[in-house]
């Protein structure tokens, strides 16, 4: 195959994931959207982990909570926890890596605020330490998972928003992640400023 027609192949795949996507997961994230809008009217805040493209993605959403999406507003609150190279290397290095995440929750969540928590497998203990964290500080889970959902899906609770994409491919899995993301950001500006 040359190099075009693997990028046209790469594309389509792209295309025809969100496609399925789309049908199968606008109802959860217009449930994740309302969720998170809600969070932020009761004075709340959105706490995000990841690994690796997941930490990425955490810290996008944070960032355009915190700055603005595509409308000017004031800033909503929202912290990524893959950021702080000191704190998660000292949890790391006293503790265990499975707990960089969970220390974080438990210190910062509080009753009413969400975590959204991100792996493309659904296999991340650090991160399925962070929702189990989330639960014991009554925080809400939203989820963005793919592949089978993994042992994150068990750890969902009947409160929590699943969002897994219908892919077995790490990469066309994060595409999706990222889409979902900016849904998400263009609902909540939506509810809170309308337009």
């Amino acid at each position: 195959m040359d190099l075009i027609s693997r990028i046209n192949k790469n594309f389509q795949d792209s295309i025809s994931t969100k496609q399925l996507a789309a049908e199968l997961l606008a109802e959860p994230i217009s449930h994740a959207a309302q969720s998170v809008t809600q969070c932020f009217l009761n004075g709340g805040k959105v706490l995000s982990c990841g690994n690796g493209g997941s930490a990425g993605d955490a810290q996008h959403f944070s960032s355009e909570m915190l700055n603005r999406f595509e409308m000017e507003r004031p800033g909503l609150p929202a912290v990524a926890l893959t950021t702080d190279s000191s704190t998660v290397t000292s949890i790391a290095n006293d503790y265990n890596y499975n707990q960089i995440f969970s220390k974080q929750v438990t210190a910062l969540g509080h009753a009413g605020d969400i975590l959204l928590a991100i792996s493309t497998s659904g296999g991340s203990e650090n991160v399925n330490m962070a929702i189990d964290a989330a639960h014991e500080r009554e925080m809400t889970v939203i989820a963005l998972s793919g592949k089978s959902g993994g042992e994150m899906a068990g750890r969902l609770s009947l409160n929590d928003v699943e969002i897994r994409v219908p892919s077995e491919s790490t990469a066309r899995i994060q595409e999706v992640h990222l889409l979902v993301i900016h849904c998400i950001c263009d609902l909540v500006d939506h509810q809170l400023l309308g337009g």
